[in-house]
């Protein structure tokens, strides 16, 4: 080894001479004259993390490509490399001081990925033999994807060996089997589990946190580590970050939540895994860090997850207890019911996360009855959570509770309601605002403001104690609205608050700091402002508010019924396309077949000349259709002399029968033509070859064109026939239409005949009744004809 190496100035170590010992790397031809510089860099690397990440790093990573051979060069590598990117998590710096060096690791890891050949070199290194070098991959490649998360996974998922990696650099470590946890296995394991985290970490993006949570499932890695979670003798600190990494691998996973939920305990019986974390989160003899786990393990389990927050409710409703097993219902009552505050929080806060965003379970929930004691009768669990909260239970048990029932009540008015049917409720939240408590007890006054607030915001009003108007008139009265408003805002302004707001998993530094659940810092966040101003506001304002919330639904209401109309209507054209196009293929068909037919009148046209070729000698054929078409001719002027002498009606009705009649002639002619044709094939068979064929073919021309101008001069007969008749029946439809006029004319000159007769009636009867003789117009005609009589008689005699 190289004597002046040896004699630098390690402990007052200047850029020079970290220069030199880079010089020593890129120039020693002995391997381990470059150990021995790497190994110095190494130990210089965590104090002037500056000098060597900006001289060495290029020169550590030449080494790890060339000296792949050595594992020990290797193992120094690594280590400088982690030391450069990564902060002494040992120390404790100050705050200004961490934030330069979170600085720094962040600008060498952007250095370090800047060239994805190294990401891919890294990736490399974890297929190595020796498990050190594996080791120190693992940390170096963790601390790069926890400081540039996607970016690293980005590369790591086009890297040309990451997706096939991917089971190898993750399940086959979880394949432990019996193997000893203790360091530096241990170590490793918890290095990889952080790897896993660091993938499906809840604050990735949803896209890449749902890819790599599907990878997981179907490479089997989700199966291991519920392995390692069910298995036995696993130490506390590897089973709460396994813990913790099945949560995050199943977050908002569908298909993984329905796999853990199948996954038993190695019991007998055999229990389901959550049932049996359960345990571990209500027993307050477990690790404080390890009940934290489950919890956040459970909220995993039910996030987005309606069907597995159906099944925890389940196993509380009464026609599905089973009395003989232990259920997660059961544990969850007995948590939030216990001595131990702590469990009284998880539970309570585990059983809002059964509810969260799921109004079917809210009311269901209302129907679980508890058995407090024997002799007494049972009460529902809301009830049961209101009397524990009222006899003066400590702090985190209320906070809890109060959580418990906001989740609950929010946005379900049939829970709101159960809950203002009790008259203890409301006297209690309004007695717990208006007190002047200490400072713990602050926080319980702003949740006890938020839950009478949710019973403003979501009351329907079928309570006349308690409506809008009358819980709001109580505020006023016996609180204020202005400290109202200002306990409830005193929740988000907590420490603790804005603790539990950053991230999903519950992470305290003391049991007594457990206060807030993050899902339930978002329902505050959304329902603060939304109470603040449902008790500040005027009952006019209100009014106008319904007004115009009517309105709009109105508007809604119309918008959806023209939305429907265009539905209809799209589907109409729709349908109208479709027999368009149906019509369309039929046309093409039909003019096909026109176009065949055609085609086969030409070929019958050849075919019947040549027949008339064949009958030339006789003319019986010409004869017969002339004397025929000579009947036909006197038949229609026959029918043309009737026609005249007989009225409209009886015109049109004979004329259609004759036009009728006409057609079947057609039609029969058109038989016998087609008979001729038989007669042709048969004669063609049996002609004479003999026979001159130009006199044959002459002679059926002549025959044909008669035949066709007889065809035409009937065709233009029954055309003129067709044309009289369609004007014979619209002088019908005229005449009957007239006809039709006249009976309605005569029917209204009768009823008003009929009304005069009345009149005339009426008033004879008026006269009558005023003393007035009145005689019948048939007797005074009767009279006038005698009187005319007798004028005529003396006339008579006179003469």
């Amino acid at each position: 080894m190289n004597q002046g190496f040896k004699t630098l100035p390690y402990d007052t170590p200047s850029s020079d001479s970290i220069q030199k010992l880079c010089d020593r790397v890129a120039s020693s031809t002995l391997l381990e004259d470059r150990r021995d510089a790497v190994r110095a860099i190494k130990s210089l690397s965590k104090k002037y993390r500056v000098e060597v990440g900006t001289m060495a790093m290029d020169h550590l990573l030449r080494i790890l490509q060339s000296d792949r051979t050595d594992t020990e060069i290797l193992g120094y590598a690594l280590d400088t490399l982690y030391n450069i990117v990564c902060s002494d998590e040992e120390e404790e710096p100050e705050e200004n001081q961490q934030k330069q060096e979170d600085d720094l690791g962040a600008r060498f890891t952007e250095e370090f990925i800047g060239e994805p050949d190294n990401i891919t070199l890294l990736l490399t290194l974890l297929e190595e033999f020796d498990f050190h070098v594996r080791w120190r991959g693992v940390k170096l490649l963790t601390v790069l994807l926890k400081s540039q998360c996607a970016p690293v996974q980005s590369i790591v998922l086009v890297s040309p060996m990451g997706d096939t990696r991917s089971e190898i650099r993750l399940k086959s470590w979880a394949e432990f089997g019996g193997c000893s946890w203790k360091a530096p296995g241990g170590g490793a394991c918890a290095l990889s589990l952080q790897l896993v985290r660091v993938m499906v970490s809840p604050v990735n993006s949803p896209g890449a946190t749902a890819s790599c949570q599907r990878a997981m499932f179907q490479c089997g890695l989700l199966q291991q580590l519920c392995t390692i979670l069910m298995a036995t003798g696993v130490p506390a600190d590897i089973l709460t970050e396994t813990i913790n990494t099945v949560s995050e691998v199943i977050r908002g996973a569908e298909v993984n939540q329905d796999y853990f939920a199948s996954v038993n305990a190695p019991s007998n019986p055999p229990r389901p895994a959550i049932v049996v974390l359960l345990m571990s989160m209500v027993n307050e003899r477990q690790p404080f860090v390890l009940r934290c786990a489950v919890l956040y393990c459970f909220q995993c389990f039910l996030y987005k997850n309606h069907k597995g927050q159906g099944e925890i409710v389940a196993t509380l409703l009464p026609s599905t207890i089973d009395a003989s097993s232990i259920s997660a219902g059961q544990l969850l009552c007995g948590g939030l019911f216990s001595a131990d505050s702590l469990s009284n929080w998880c539970a309570a806060v585990a059983l809002a996360h059964a509810l969260q965003d799921n109004l079917t379970q809210k009311e269901q929930l209302l129907r679980v009855q508890l058995a407090t004691s024997l002799g007494k009768p049972p009460v529902s669990l809301l009830q049961q959570s209101t009397n524990i909260l009222s006899q003066g239970s400590r702090v985190q048990t209320k906070v809890g509770l109060l959580m418990l029932l906001c989740t609950w009540i929010s946005n379900c008015p049939i829970a709101v309601m159960h809950f203002l049917h009790n008259q203890d409720n409301v006297p209690f939240l309004t007695g717990q605002i208006s007190e002047n408590l200490g400072e713990d007890e602050r926080l319980v006054q702003g949740l006890c403001a938020l839950l009478l607030g949710i019973c403003i915001y979501y009351n329907d009003n079928s309570l006349e104690n308690y409506t809008k108007e009358k819980l709001k008139q109580l505020i006023e009265k016996r609180i204020g609205k202005e400290n109202f408003v200002e306990k409830l805002g005193f929740i988000s302004k907590h420490e603790l608050y804005s603790r539990a707001a950053q991230k999903p998993q519950p992470a305290f530094s003391a049991p007594e700091h457990m206060l807030f659940d993050h899902e339930f810092t978002k329902l505050i966040k959304e329902l603060e402002g939304m109470i603040t101003k449902a008790v500040l506001k005027s009952s006019e304002e209100e009014k106008k508010e319904e007004e115009v919330k009517k309105t709009l639904e109105q508007h809604d209401s119309i918008v959806t019924q023209y939305k429907e109309l265009i539905r209809e209507q799209d589907c109409q054209i729709n349908e109208l396309k479709e027999q368009v196009a149906s019509l369309t293929s039929q046309s093409e068909t039909l003019q096909s077949t026109v176009t065949q037919q055609f085609s086969q009148m030409q070929q019958h046209k050849d075919q019947y000349n040549i027949l008339k070729l064949k009958l030339g000698k006789d003319g019986h054929v010409n004869s017969l259709q002339t004397e025929e078409q000579s009947r036909l001719r006197e038949k229609l002027e026959e029918l043309q002399r009737q026609n005249q002498g007989y009225d409209r009606h009886s015109t049109a009705c004979v004329c259609l029968q004759e036009v009728e009649l006409l057609r079947a002639q057609l039609q029969s002619q058109s038989a016998e033509i087609a008979q001729l044709q038989r007669e042709k094939h048969q004669l063609l068979r049996g002609a004479d070859a003999t026979v001159s064929v130009s006199l044959l073919l002459s002679v059926c021309q002549e025959q044909v064109q008669a035949l066709l101008e007889s065809k035409e001069l009937m065709e233009r007969e029954l055309s003129s026939a067709t044309s009289s008749t369609a004007v014979m029946q619209t002088e019908k439809s005229k005449l009957q239409q007239e006809l039709q006029e006249s009976k309605k004319e005569q029917d209204d000159l009768l009823m008003l005949l009929a009304d005069q007769d009345q009149k005339i009636l009426s008033l004879k009867h008026r006269l009558e009744d005023l003393g007035e003789t009145i005689e019948d117009e048939d007797d005074l005609d009767a009279r006038d004809q005698f009187d005319d009589d007798d004028d005529d008689e003396e006339e008579e005699c006179d003469e």
